[in-house]
């Protein structure tokens, strides 16, 4: 593996991983694992040390993974399907958290990867799901995505993007660009929408959701948040950051491991 990170199988496919802290519990009902889900050009080593960090100030044990395509897990198929944030939560995710032995879970998204752990909560029994922290995530197309994707198009074709994204991805590189550009670029993502899922996260259960924006985030406004309270209701809130872009965790480091612990300990 690339960065000497550990593997693990699911469904026949090699994923790059760390395991960070306690152990998963064997008991149903003990101490959940935080799971980190990065964010559409992420992996393992991108999120630095800053699952480390919430570990650390929470005492529980972490899970960090990068998705088929990324960092020095096994490569995806070119090109992806518009579907492939689907595939992630409704196949992938309960698949992994399974393998991995997680029996609770608290899940710590980022971009897609907080798109991905609401299809997961919205979308199966997610038996192991505790709570939900969402940085910078989408249930829907705005034109801000396209602007700032096409951006980044130019910067990868004709600047310095590729040649950074392959110190991290390695041979994966153009999985990991190509694979998320080109779906949400593609004439059929302009109906992409996530909302359907947003009623049934606490349909049954109180699932505690903290979603944090930037106010400068280029991929997504406040119309993001505002969806995601209006459909999973009171157990939703969201922290909104001046001074901040799309990565609050590296923008806005303390605020955002502040807030993120304060919610975890409300939970457990």
């Amino acid at each position: 593996m690339m960065n000497g990170y550990d593997s693990i199988e699911v469904a026949g496919q090699h994923l790059e991983c760390a395991w960070l802290g306690a152990a998963p519990s064997s008991d149903p009902e003990g101490p959940p694992t935080l799971v980190f889900l990065h964010e559409g050009l992420g992996c393992v080593a991108l999120w630095r040390d800053f699952p480390e960090r919430l570990v650390e100030a929470t005492g529980l044990g972490g899970f960090v993974y990068s998705r088929r395509g990324y960092g020095g897990s096994d490569p995806c198929d070119l090109p992806r399907p518009i579907t492939y944030m689907h595939d992630e939560g409704l196949e992938v995710l309960p698949a992994l958290l399974q393998a991995a032995g997680i029996k609770r879970a608290i899940l710590v998204g980022h971009s897609d990867g907080a798109s991905i752990s609401l299809i997961y909560a919205g979308g199966t029994p997610a038996r192991e799901l505790m709570g939900l922290i969402l940085e910078a995530p989408h249930v829907f197309m705005e034109e801000c995505n396209v602007a700032s994707i096409d951006e980044a198009c130019r910067a990868y074709d004709t600047g310095d993007l590729r040649p950074r994204l392959a110190k991290y991805h390695g041979d994966n590189v153009d999985c990991a660009f190509r694979g998320w550009s080109e779906p949400w670029l593609g004439e059929g993502f302009k109906a992409w929408n996530l909302e359907e899922y947003l009623p049934n996260i606490c349909a049954q259960r109180s699932i505690p959701t903290l979603v944090i924006q930037g106010a400068g985030d280029e991929y997504g406004t406040i119309a993001q948040c505002e969806a995601i309270e209006r459909g999973i209701g009171p157990d939703a809130r969201t922290l909104f950051m001046d001074d901040c872009g799309h990565t609050p965790h590296r923008e806005q480091y303390e605020q955002t491991l502040s807030a993120m612990v304060a919610h975890i300990r409300a939970i457990v």
